[in-house]
């Protein structure tokens, strides 16, 4: 007696959910017509308290675990007498969030290591040469590899053994002003800089320039105060107060700001004296002065998953270079034809997230032309995915996963998608590819739609959003074709309009003609197709390929 094959054990499925909204908003607006004198100031007013922030960071670092009420009053109280106690609570607050990233940046580096050294350990133990599966990677190739992995696993350890004391002892390395500029100063060849041009960026990333708001103060905002009709004036540190222009210490600028993007938003909350925090912020590559608008939004319940399934959504497959995109109603069935939308992750992430933006928004828009209420998309994550070891030697591959910016992605498509009306439905990606593209793509190809792979997967996730399987149709009866036992459980409502209505049949001379061929001696019909050719020329029902779900 032959042993059957045991089945692939597939993992179980997360139920799909609405995604929340935004919690915060940020807009964007150049300072144009600034003075030399205004430059001045704020490089002055920057650089000075650049000064106060770094040495607020060392202080924090320092205190590590043992940080304290009492050890953050010190703190703000050193930093006022060199400031102001609102430019103080800034700089305080700012380092905290610092600290706390990078703690859990310290975290996340700490698992990628235990990831690292368990796919190690396993690969180390196995065969040279021996095989591995879906599952489980197998041994490595040659005893050159296997000798070069073994002395990687002796650095991860000891990379690992350093990054738990740290974590212990609440020991963080933060650089400010960014690790990566920090880095090219050791290499200004390949970053094709000058020694000028670092140290020109490098100490305009180090000034500090912002200011929390503070709700039931003028326009919702003391330290930079910003009027409604666009006024910009800076409250001056202590030691700096000589170079106001206006009274109480004040500076004003000679430029002013007109947010374009949600403007009114904004107005509407310096009117009722509401919290907006500003940030001011030099571009040192294209010599402009910019400044950012920034507030927390009350949080809202989204809508029921119901609800945004009711109006059918778009299944949303993100790929490489383009999103694949199709319309499905609120039966799982899709509409139309394929979309996708086309963007380039290479380059710098200023453009990079550009170019996300920018196909967002095509996506956002062909929504609201078809009428849909939601739009259906993986809840990828990445982080998990990225390790040298356990992809080996899929540079490509790798390279692929770590450019697609799947976190600022979502929350993107999700803070947009709120402006637009829209809701985002999160799915598991589990196996969307490999349905959709079995169920899915030989079906819909036809002469005239050429359908990839990535379109099928759209599908299949805008299925599982809606609630329906991703297959077309379930299994027959376990003894027969017929429906002796029922109908299938994916097929249209009793309710359904044209559901019992009449097909047309072929005419009795095709049915001759495929007699005498012979077609119809087949033992088992292998095609949904011929099966209803054969049953429509025999005047029977048969459901159709396609089917309207619930």
């Amino acid at each position: 007696m032959t042993e059957q094959p045991k089945k692939k054990q597939l993992r179980t499925i997360d139920a799909p959910f609405v995604a929340l909204g935004p919690s915060g908003v940020a807009i964007r607006d150049r300072l144009k017509g600034l003075t030399a004198q205004d430059e001045t100031v704020l490089r002055g007013v920057g650089e000075h308290l650049g000064v106060l922030a770094s040495r607020d960071l060392k202080q924090r670092c320092t205190d590590g675990l043992e940080h304290s009420t009492d050890t953050w009053a010190a703190r703000k109280r050193a930093l006022t007498a060199d400031s102001s106690s609102r430019w103080a609570g800034s700089i305080t607050k700012a380092t905290h969030d610092q600290w706390a990233l990078s703690r859990r940046c310290q975290l996340a580096h700490i698992q990628n290591l235990e990831a690292g050294i368990s796919t190690l350990k396993h690969r180390l133990s196995q065969p040279v040469g021996g095989k591995g599966s879906k599952r489980a990677p197998g041994g490595y190739r040659s005893k050159g590899e296997w000798f070069h992995k073994s002395r990687r696993l002796h650095t991860l350890e000891h990379r690992l053994d350093a990054a738990r004391a740290d974590r212990e002892n609440g020991v963080v390395h933060v650089v400010r002003g960014g690790r990566q500029l920090h880095n090219h100063r050791h290499n200004l060849q390949a970053a094709q800089l000058t020694e000028a041009e670092w140290r020109q960026r490098w100490e305009a990333e180090r000034w500090f320039l912002a200011a929390d708001g503070e709700s039931g103060k003028r326009f919702g905002n003391e330290t930079i105060r910003v009027t409604p009709d666009g006024e910009v004036s800076v409250k001056l540190p202590a030691p700096l107060t000589h170079l106001a222009n206006a009274k109480h210490g004040r500076y004003v600028l000679a430029s002013r700001v007109a947010f374009a993007h949600r403007g009114q938003e904004w107005r509407d909350r310096i009117d009722d004296n509401r919290a907006v925090a500003y940030r001011i912020h030099y571009d040192a590559p294209r010599g402009r002065w910019y400044l950012t608008a920034s507030w927390q939004r009350p949080v809202v319940r989204t809508v029921p998953l119901e609800t945004a399934r009711a109006k059918g959504l778009i299944g949303v497959d993100m790929n490489a270079d383009h999103f694949a995109a199709y319309r499905l109603d609120a039966h799982g069935n899709p509409v139309g034809e394929p979309h996708r939308f086309f963007y380039d992750l290479s380059g710098t992430a200023g453009h990079r997230d550009a170019q996300i933006r920018h196909a967002i928004t095509q996506v956002l828009h062909w929504a609201k032309r078809v009428g849909v209420g939601a739009i259906a998309i993986e809840d990828l994550d990445f982080t998990a995915e990225k390790t040298r070891e356990k992809h080996g030697r899929k540079k490509r591959f790798r390279q692929l996963i770590s450019g697609m910016p799947t976190g600022k992605l979502k929350a993107r498509l999700v803070s947009m998608a709120a402006e637009a009306g829209l809701a985002i439905v999160a799915v598991d990606p589990a196996y969307t590819s490999v349905w959709g593209a079995q169920h899915w793509q030989k079906p819909l190809d036809t002469p005239h739609r050429k359908m990839s792979r990535h379109d099928a997967a759209g599908i299949a996730i805008g299925r599982r959003a809606l609630g329906h399987p991703v297959r077309r149709r379930t299994a027959p009866p376990r003894d027969d074709q017929s429906d002796r036992r029922g109908h299938r459980t994916v097929q249209a409502h009793r309710g359904t309009p044209g559901r019992e209505g009449t097909r047309h049949p072929v005419t009795d001379r095709a049915h001759d003609a495929r007699a005498r061929t012979g077609r119809h001696q087949g033992t088992r019909a292998t095609s949904a197709s011929k099966t209803v050719r054969d049953a429509r020329s025999a005047r029977t029902w048969v459901q159709d390929s396609l089917l309207l779900t619930d």
